[in-house]
């Protein structure tokens, strides 16, 4: 059975794990605390980041690389449009939430209220909290101007773009960092990829000292 070593509100692992689910690969789940640098994570991945995948004799890093093994080696379901143009639209959106969206939002508001309190790193600074609450709401128009030309973030066909998405948006949900009422498009569209069999183990995390929100794992939320 492949083995993942992941952080339970790591974006990167999330997005792995729901793609993993849907392709129907059976995974056994390892929590790492990848901030400790333990040596024989270290030798897993010597950059010692999360996700690692163990999977077909290879120990694998960088999640969108993974992905992309994953696509080629387990092409069914596929996760990528036919056509070059659809794939390159795929990819540049799921780009966009794995860096920008990142960069702006997830390390501004989840780092800051969750991550500097489990690895030990003091406390939250409030003006990165208040830039990443001013973001969120950029991401989120732009998302609604997307879904309300197409029927998934991508184009028709749910991708790699929308599993990207989610899993940064899920780990905000965690914490009640996502306002979903801000537009009712953006929230129907959550609402259906959370419903999906690949989200379930995903609503089932806990991270000790943080409970999940009661709508957390409601799926008519």
């Amino acid at each position: 059975m492949a083995k993942l070593y992941h952080f339970p509100l790591s974006p990167f692992c999330r997005k792995l794990r729901l793609v993993l689910a849907e392709k129907r690969i059976e995974v056994e789940l390892s929590e790492e605390r990848y901030w400790e640098q333990d040596p024989d994570f270290m030798r897993r991945n010597p950059a010692g980041k999360v996700p690692v995948l163990k999977l077909d004799g290879m120990m694998m890093s960088e999640s969108t690389a993974i992905i992309e093994y994953l696509e080629e080696a387990y092409p069914d379901p596929a996760l990528l449009p036919r056509s070059k143009q659809a794939r390159f639209e795929a990819r540049r959106i799921a780009a966009w939430f794995d860096d920008k969206f990142h960069h702006e939002v997830t390390s501004k508001l989840l780092y800051e209220r969750v991550h500097k309190k489990v690895m030990g790193q003091g406390y939250p600074d409030s003006k990165n909290i208040k830039a990443g609450a001013q973001r969120i709401k950029y991401h989120l128009d732009y998302m609604a101007w997307l879904l309300d030309q197409r029927r998934w973030l991508a184009g028709d066909q749910m991708s790699i773009a929308d599993f990207a998405a989610a899993a940064h948006l899920s780990s905000l949900d965690y914490i009640s960092d996502v306002d979903w009422n801000r537009h009712e498009v953006v929230k129907d569209w959550y609402a259906k990829i959370k419903s999906r069999p690949a989200f379930r183990s995903i609503l089932a995390d806990q991270v000790p000292g943080f409970p999940p929100p009661l709508h957390y794992a409601d799926l008519d939320f």
